[in-house]
């Protein structure tokens, strides 16, 4: 896939799966994005949400068996556009955010790319 006038964004990404985690990374640096942070848990992704500048976050749903909402709560007080990468369908999102943009894991790099855009685009 090749840059958009998009790229160059930084993006704050949350998955507890460390090997999805360096692999979304390194998909989002091909697709000319940057990662301005990343989060393996709740408390350190709400933290890196209040503390960090991004343009656009990616959260995994489930982290290590909690709910992503209240990071979610933060990014959109913060009016910054977020989009949720799930293994288990719109419904498994949080009921208040299924207006939310959402990727289905496994992803390729090409929908990933078209997601990041859309949420941009409309963010």
């Amino acid at each position: 896939m090749t840059a958009t006038g998009l790229s160059g964004r930084s993006v704050f990404l949350v998955e507890d799966e460390v090997m999805i985690r360096m692999m979304v990374a390194d998909m989002l640096e091909e697709l000319g994005y940057k990662v301005a942070a990343e989060a393996g848990d709740i408390t350190e992704a709400m933290r890196l949400a209040q503390a960090t500048e991004f343009d656009i976050a990616i959260l995994d749903v489930n982290v290590n068996g909690k709910v992503i909402s209240p990071v979610a709560d933060v990014i959109k007080a913060k009016g910054c556009p977020f989009i949720f990468a799930t293994g288990y369908g719109s419904s498994g999102l949080p009921e208040q955010y299924r207006d939310r943009p959402a990727i289905q894991k496994p992803f390729q790099l090409d929908a990933l790319g078209k997601t990041i855009e859309a949420a941009l685009r409309s963010g």
